[in-house]
């Protein structure tokens, strides 16, 4: 009996089993919500990251950095790549963008201004402007809050950001929002003694410019980060920020890293990766910024603006399949939990990066982001399941197929499988790898790669039979239900 209810498609009593007929919608996401990161310094070339020495070699953590020059935004792998994801925001921001002189002629300053530490020119900048608008990106980005940057009283001016949206405005571009600074609570690169007292000051001038110059633009904020343990090293805390700063935003804005990496000083530990309690610290930090986003900016949607498993540049295995699981299940978690936007960090630097930042050529999380945009919509459902342990299981709307529910099922259990009993058919696509910390990825079976003249290769389904479907010990899997005719869908 057991053999022909396993054969049969009739689902045994103890299998989780899903009606994707019947799941009720439980909110919607941004057309936009799987976003990226392009960091600043990427597009003015300086020192960023350092690569991580070969295996077997260790980092010295006061040597982190290494010159990079700028990223050629030109680049056509690049750009289909980048299109392939689209609609999404492009933000570009990041730690060296706080003290970055904005040039205010065509022929930029070789070096930078008194108060400034790097220079964007306008051809760096046009090159911003034309991505985005050939690959169908929004952009995103936050202003320099420098010494450079203010008058002689320490008070922010607004002639750089001025300076900025004249000139994107020229090209024919917009900036969709703007975060006054990048992550105040460490205010890297503001001037010394920097408190909340000094952001509330500012904010209010930078409120009053932006909806005098730009009422189009939406303001994000405050993009803080380290709130989840003690205060920053700055001793600026976000609750300080918003108190000081009083309401204002149009959207709530926060940044999230599960960690930092050994370039500054975190420990790489990629025994934890497919843990429940390392997927679940995203909920944690979320928590924290939903409930100040509750007291001191009800009702703002909120945007995670930057994220990645680790801050610094990635730990050494968020290059590999190991990581996706991290990246999957944190955009399932957010999207059911009413997250907006999330915008990952980087689209091709470093090792947390989409991309390789020397070849463009995709790694496992590209392919992950990639299936998620084809075959998760807007529209979140609620599935009901009950826990089981190790298999978490998400569900959306198709972003295409009128009716058609896709469920995203995530079994991070090393050495055992699990079932999902579904009572119509499906369409298949299981992601897997032969080695967890492997910079390779299969579908289906078949390796993920570029085809001959940077094709993106064809995303076939495996079509499955309604009835129990096995999930194979460490894999991801997405299926599509065409005829579930679910009435929050059509």
């Amino acid at each position: 009996m057991l053999l022909i209810a396993a054969t049969s498609g009739v689902a045994l009593a103890d299998e989780t089993s899903v009606a994707a007929a019947t799941l009720k919608a439980i909110g919607k996401i941004d057309p936009r919500f799987q976003s990226y990161n392009i960091e600043m310094v990427e597009v003015t070339g300086g020192r960023f990251w350092k690569p991580y020495p070969r295996a077997g070699r260790s980092f010295d953590q006061r040597d982190r950095y290494s010159f990079r020059p700028p990223i050629d935004l030109s680049n056509a792998r690049l750009r289909k790549l980048a299109a392939a994801l689209s609609p999404a925001y492009v933000r570009v921001s990041g730690t060296w963008a706080n003290a970055t002189f904005f040039a205010d002629t065509e022929s930029a300053p070789s070096e930078p201004p008194a108060g400034f530490d790097s220079v964007l020119t306008h051809a760096q900048w046009r090159g911003i402007v034309d991505f985005a608008r050939a690959v169908d990106a929004e952009i995103v980005t936050s202003l320099a809050v420098s010494p450079g940057s203010r008058n002689g009283n320490g008070t922010w001016r607004p002639d750089q950001a001025q300076r900025l949206l004249d000139f994107t405005r020229s090209l024919g571009g917009r900036l969709s929002a703007i975060e006054f600074m990048n992550e105040p609570t460490l205010a890297a690169g503001a001037p010394p003694g920097y408190d909340a007292t000094a952001y509330g000051r500012d904010i209010k001038i930078f409120r009053e410019w932006i909806r005098h110059s730009a009422p189009e633009t939406l303001i994000a904020g405050p993009g803080s980060v380290g709130d989840t343990a003690s205060p920053s090293g700055s001793g600026i805390t976000t609750r300080d920020l918003l108190a000081a700063s009083g309401p204002g935003v149009d959207r709530f804005s926060y940044h999230h890293y599960n960690t930092i990496s050994p370039r500054c000083g975190g420990r790489d530990d990629p025994a934890q990766a497919v843990s429940e309690q390392w997927l679940a610290r995203t909920d944690t930090t979320l928590a924290i910024y939903r409930d100040l986003r509750d007291r001191f900016e009800p009702g703002k949607p909120i945007w995670l603006t930057e994220t990645a498993d680790a801050a610094c540049g990635g730990n050494r295995w968020d290059k590999t399949f190991l990581d996706t699981f991290r990246y999957l299940d944190q955009l399932g978690r957010l999207a059911k939990a009413g997250v907006q936007v999330v915008m990952h960090n980087t689209l091709a630097a470093s090792d947390y990066g989409l991309l390789d930042e020397t070849t463009f050529r995709p790694r496992p999380n590209y392919w992950a982001a990639l299936l998620w945009h084809r075959l998760m919509g807007s529209t979140v459902l609620e599935t009901g399941l009950a826990v089981v342990p190790g298999l978490h299981v998400y569900a959306h709307c198709h972003p295409k197929l009128n009716g058609a529910v896709t469920l995203l099922a995530i079994n991070i259990s090393r050495d055992a499988s699990r079932s999902l009993a579904l009572p119509l058919p499906s369409e298949r696509y299981t992601l897997s790898s032969a080695r967890l910390q492997s910079a390779g990825v299969q579908l289906n079976g078949n390796p993920l790669a570029l085809a001959a003249g940077d094709r993106i290769p064809d995303i076939a389904s495996l079509p499955t039979a309604a009835g129990t479907i096995r999930l194979a010990p460490a894999t991801i899997t997405f299926l599509v239900i065409p005829g579930a005719a679910n009435p929050a869908c059509l």
